[in-house]
């Protein structure tokens, strides 16, 4: 198992049964199991985590779980988003650092997480609240699509801003821009995440309906690292013939 000095590592995949664009999805058929059984696997399998858990408001997606030996955590409180339902998890955890692996994403990079991890291990890591990934966009078509939330990052590494719209705008159409989509996948301090939890939602976030804004908007740094992998995430039923394509 592959650790980031002492610090204790979970991972926790938050699960909504009801998701507003792809109803069930995460109960879907994926080549012979579930995509919310998909991802639990896969995220055990990179062997990055002390333990890795399931978090739901579903009896079905709890049941779906349980019944093939994983492990999950029923929700007892309505939540607005991910964040929300896995910090109410892990309040009274003996943690340190808690990754977000997004349920509908069942193609996880090891390598990726690992560098993710490996930021609080680096000079200044203190300073870290969290750290998330992103990767390139190049086909206008992505970089316009509002479903693709882009980032934009300091010298530094550290995010600037989250948006639908395409970020920066390119005003000066001879300036040399790298757009960036931000994939949802957080290892957080499990302080950092508390603080999320505890504070309410603000104008940017709500407008955006991008809760990693949140952190931003509260003064929270938030550490980006690039990969090269293009996560697959689950929004629509044409995603899922893709990923089973993919998949076979």
């Amino acid at each position: 198992m592959i650790k980031t000095g002492k610090n204790k590592i979970i991972a926790m995949i938050p699960a909504r049964y009801e998701a507003s664009r792809f109803p069930g999805k995460l109960l879907k058929d994926l080549n012979g199991k579930s995509v919310i059984r998909r991802t639990y696997e896969a995220a055990v399998n990179t062997g990055l985590f002390d333990k890795v858990y399931v978090v739901t408001d579903s009896d079905k997606i709890y049941d779906e779980i349980v019944n093939h030996g994983g492990e999950v955590i029923k929700s007892t409180k309505e939540h607005e988003c991910g964040s929300d339902r896995i910090a109410e998890a892990v309040e009274n955890m003996d943690v340190d650092i808690v990754v977000n692996v997004q349920g509908d994403e069942p193609f996880i990079d090891g390598n990726s997480l690992a560098k993710l991890l490996d930021v609080f291990q680096q000079p200044g890591a203190d300073e870290i609240d969290l750290a998330s990934l992103k990767t390139q966009l190049k086909d206008k078509e992505d970089i316009n699509n509002p479903n693709n939330v882009k980032v934009i990052t300091g010298q530094d590494g550290s995010a600037l801003y989250f948006s639908r719209s395409p970020i920066p705008y390119l005003r000066d159409t001879s300036a040399s821009i790298t757009y960036y989509k931000h994939i949802g996948i957080y290892a957080f301090r499990k302080s950092a995440l508390m603080d999320f939890y505890r504070l309410p939602m603000l104008p940017l976030e709500e407008a955006e309906k991008i809760e990693c804004i949140r952190y931003l908007e509260y003064g929270k740094k938030i550490k980006m690292v690039e990969t090269s992998v293009k996560n697959i995430g689950i929004d629509t039923p044409e995603d899922l013939e893709k990923a089973r394509k993919i998949m076979s």
